[in-house]
């Protein structure tokens, strides 16, 4: 796509744990010049794991972001090296205990494209299997099943408000209506 947009430079202003931010140096289609807010985020996973009876399996954990808890879809950042459905393999059965004999690829996204190039690669799992759950050290999570119904009444009310198990369940929910 030929979009005219030139990057000039790219300079280093933070760098924390899993993101650096730059200032992004633009030149615009008109020849002007601005300066954008870049965050370079490691890419992420996430996985809605549906289980025997067609319940959700969400994860509720503290979010120091929101300086709140929140019900989510296992996920977390890919490892070096790692593709997509290995990183949702792994973090269903660290956070959950699960593991899916069945992986289905959603969609990946941007979750916040204006400010970031994170894209989060989203997956549902189903035909679920014990596995050992080993959350990480700073994760104190807990499991909910959930009905889809309830899910979609819960993002209604504003429950439920993480972009990537919004878009995790209403992804399932229209799989489910074909």
């Amino acid at each position: 796509m030929d979009h005219n947009f030139i990057r000039e430079k790219k300079e280093l202003a933070y760098h924390a744990h899993i993101f650096d931010v730059y200032n992004d140096y633009l030149r615009l289609p008109d020849g002007k010049h601005v300066v954008y807010d870049l965050v370079d985020h490691v890419d992420g996973c996430c996985v809605l794991p549906v289980d025997e009876d067609g319940n959700l399996i969400l994860v509720s954990q503290y979010r120091n972001a929101v300086d709140d808890i929140t019900l989510e879809v296992p996920a977390g950042c890919m490892d070096e090296g790692e593709d997509p459905g290995q990183c949702a393999v792994r973090e269903l059965e660290e956070e959950t205990g699960y593991i899916a004999q069945e992986l289905q690829f959603v969609t990946k996204t941007y979750l916040a494209i204006g400010t970031s190039n994170e894209q989060t690669y989203i997956y549902i799992a189903t035909d679920l299997k014990k596995g050992i759950r080993q959350p990480d050290p700073e994760e104190f999570i807990r499991i909910r099943r959930i009905p889809l119904a309830e899910a979609m009444t819960m993002i209604q009310a504003g429950e439920i408000v993480d972009s990537k198990t919004i878009i995790a369940i209403l992804a399932y929910a229209v799989g489910q209506m074909k």
